[in-house]
């Protein structure tokens, strides 16, 4: 091949070369993305919450022969779950929530009559005890008429809803009205002169 061609070939193929390098797509070698720095002990952020989540544990025992078991207990910050497990002596109840002040946990373990047996509660935040209760119902032989939280045991805040109005988690007895009360007569009348 002679001096001139070469140059012509090589020419070509470094302008092939200097054209398909602009073509294909180019890749970079650069450092990988940086995470932020999460610290595992820091409870998750959920978007609207104005403070620091906290894992709640709600632990609940109904020692004695009951049924219709009802527990009601704070999922998070506004909403109340209720559960209706079968709770046999020595069985214990579980459930979890999340909340951003530990003040706002709550739970109620109820019930219904004519049963007797030792409730027991407990509300763990972050794994620590923040309020545990044990009550005795005992039996009765007629349905309570003037007592709402007959057979029924509150650990922790009450449960309302977001309103603030406390949630009943049991039963509700018709309550009778009451006849109203009589206006005041009206004042004497009084003449002019």
């Amino acid at each position: 091949m002679s001096s001139t061609k070469y140059a012509w070939a090589t020419s070509a193929v470094l302008a092939g070369l200097l054209i398909g390098a602009q073509i294909a797509p180019a890749t970079a070698l650069a450092d990988p993305p940086v995470e932020p720095a999460v610290d595992p002990a820091a409870p998750p952020q959920v978007e609207g919450q104005t403070g620091p989540l906290h894992n709640v544990t709600y632990r609940a025992r109904i020692d004695g022969v009951s049924r219709n078991a009802t527990i009601a207990y704070k999922i998070d910050d506004s909403n109340v779950n209720t559960a209706d497990p079968t709770m046999l002596p020595g069985r214990t109840f579980e459930a979890t929530g999340v909340v951003t002040d530990p003040q706002l946990a709550g739970m109620t373990v109820r019930i219904d009559w004519p049963y007797s047996a030792n409730l027991h509660c407990e509300i763990l935040v972050d794994d620590q005890v923040i309020a545990q209760a044990d009550t005795f119902v005992a039996p009765r032989l007629t349905r309570p008429k003037n007592d709402p939280g007959y057979g029924s045991l509150l650990c922790g805040a009450n449960l309302a809803d977001g309103t603030g109005n406390v949630i009943n988690t049991g039963p509700v007895e018709p309550v009778e009205p009451v006849a109203p009360a009589e206006p005041p007569p009206p004042p004497p009348a009084q003449n002019a002169a």
